[in-house]
């Protein structure tokens, strides 16, 4: 049975049925958390709580961390896109963890960004160190995660998109809210993963409902490919790809093909000129929650609602 952790700025908490139990345990940050397995499984034992409601909850991954993420991993995402899942590669982009925060923090839009989109995504917390060379199959991959976490791989579309890099349009501070559930596996939980339903809604409107049945390359074939060149550890975070439903779409193929003969500054006035009419694109004010859960929430972990505010 999984075991669901809570962060706040001095303790680390067993949320319970009755509240939340203290973990007693020195840890400050995730890996050592992690590695402290007989105090969390002490904690969930513990009748001694406090309301839940009670705590400011931060993000339950600490940084400073690796986050990598891979791109376009759902099929309906990749439609979105306008590729072929049947062809699409297997690749990877970082993230500063800088961009970590809270998961009832504000999501500060900077003020050159125009286009702030959202993207809800399973992390993959890892729990034990792997070399590059580690070998990892289906038969090892649930020995090196120790948890899993909501986070939202928010991304400015305007900075992203003509540059042709990832880095920098999604690493700004408060684009990536994590939490607020740590969820601890233990035997058999990882069995499930495909189980797990994906949801995001922008005031209160569903934007993005999807199973990790409509995930392409799953967590073993992409640790077994990161192990190829990119040393993880204890604490570090991998985000798996978002489902179809983020306010960026790829433009219709008569565009796609018409816009493929303009001069690359012209062709990206007209697509943002375009874009800027979308209204699924996130605005000042808009309330994001995103809950990733099975059906029988047997594995949940938990909501994480958070508010966007534009930088004057």
């Amino acid at each position: 049975m999984s075991i669901s952790v809570l962060r706040t700025s001095d303790a680390w908490w067993v949320q319970l049925p009755t509240g939340a139990a203290k973990i007693d345990t020195t840890a400050s940050t995730t890996a050592e958390l992690l590695a402290d397995r007989a105090a969390i499984e002490s904690a969930a034992g513990s009748t001694v709580t406090v309301p839940v409601e009670s705590l400011e909850v931060l993000s339950p991954v600490t940084a400073p961390c690796r986050v990598v993420a891979q791109m376009t991993n759902y099929v309906s995402h990749v439609k979105d896109s306008g590729m072929n899942p049947a062809t699409v590669p297997l690749t990877f982009f970082r993230k500063a963890s800088g961009s970590i925060s809270g998961p009832s923090d504000e999501i500060v839009k900077p003020a050159h960004v125009k286009l702030l989109d959202y993207e809800v995504e399973i992390g993959l917390v890892v729990g034990k160190p792997f070399p590059v060379g580690t070998p990892i199959d289906e038969s090892t991959v649930a020995d090196y995660i120790a948890a899993l976490v909501i986070t939202n791989d928010v991304s400015a579309r305007d900075v992203q998109l003509p540059k042709t890099q990832f880095y920098e349009a999604k690493s700004y501070p408060t684009f990536t809210p994590v939490g607020p559930v740590l969820l601890v596996l233990e035997d058999g939980d990882f069995a499930r993963f495909e189980q797990l339903r994906l949801m995001l809604r922008v005031n209160g409107e569903v934007r993005q409902n999807s199973t990790v049945r409509d995930m392409i390359f799953r967590p073993a074939q992409a640790l077994k490919t990161l192990s190829g060149f990119q040393r993880l550890d204890p604490g570090d975070l991998v985000l798996t790809g978002t489902p179809g439903g983020t306010a960026l779409k790829a433009p219709a193929k008569p565009i796609e093909i018409i816009g493929s003969f303009l001069p690359p500054a012209v062709k990206w006035k007209t697509f943002f000129t375009r874009q800027a009419g979308n209204p699924k694109y996130l605005k000042d004010g808009d309330i994001v929650e995103l809950t990733i859960a099975t059906d029988d929430a047997m594995l949940d972990l938990g909501v994480q609602r958070t508010t966007v505010r534009y930088a004057r």
